[in-house]
């Protein structure tokens, strides 16, 4: 809900801590770079690699320990909750939230998931080609299994989904990529259109911390 600006109602708060905003756009410029790399074997990618991976462990914790808006508590909702909401969007009349709205939440959980998984079978593909790492073991030359909804979305010619380990971690690395990348258009998507129901700049909150009450 909107109020009105007042000698006591400042114009805005500060919601978004520095550790938040460092984290975001240090993410977005190490996933930018590790995608750009991603066809090539070079040290870059694998050192964005670990930086990806840092960060997500720092925003999970951060995410515990965390200020207010920052916590876990604050913007992890119910599935009934995050379903009254997208019902609210789809009529352009949405509660407004001073930090990430239930939609927003959900997107965050899904973005560390898939950036995590992306950064450990990037690792495990590490350990199987190279033999380095902290998943160096793998370069024995073993047999991986798929689950079975990732082997259905990346299977090729092997009917049976069972490849070499190299072959099979570069598929799951790959799809976990590919798939953090369409959730990050789906984030940017959701930001354009909360700015533009909320009447607010949410790419300037993320840079001075601060939301219109």
């Amino acid at each position: 809900m909107n109020l009105p600006e007042t000698p006591s109602t400042p114009a805005s708060v500060k919601v978004w801590d520095p550790l938040v905003r460092i984290f975001h756009w240090s993410l977005v410029a190490a996933f930018a770079i590790a995608w750009l790399t991603g066809d090539e074997e070079s040290r870059l990618h694998e050192l964005t690699g670990y930086a990806v991976i840092g960060l997500v462990l720092v925003r999970i914790v951060w995410g515990f320990i965390g200020t207010r808006y920052a916590r876990f508590s604050d913007f992890v909702h119910r599935p009934s909750t995050v379903l009254a909401y997208a019902r609210e969007m789809l009529i352009a009349k949405p509660r407004h939230y001073l930090g990430h709205n239930p939609l927003g939440g959900m997107m965050i959980l899904a973005l560390l998931v898939s950036l995590l998984a992306a950064g450990a079978t990037g690792l495990a593909l590490q350990g199987a080609e190279q033999g380095t790492g902290p998943f160096a073991s793998l370069s024995s030359g073993t047999t991986v299994t798929m689950p079975g909804i990732i082997a259905t979305a990346v299977a090729d010619d092997d009917d049976e989904g069972d490849e070499s380990s190299e072959e099979i971690w570069e598929e799951l690395h790959e799809f976990f990529a590919n798939l953090t990348l369409l959730l990050v258009a789906l984030h940017i998507a959701g930001v354009i259109i909360g700015s533009l129901v909320h009447r607010e700049n949410l790419v300037r909150a993320m840079f001075t911390g601060r939301k219109r009450v």
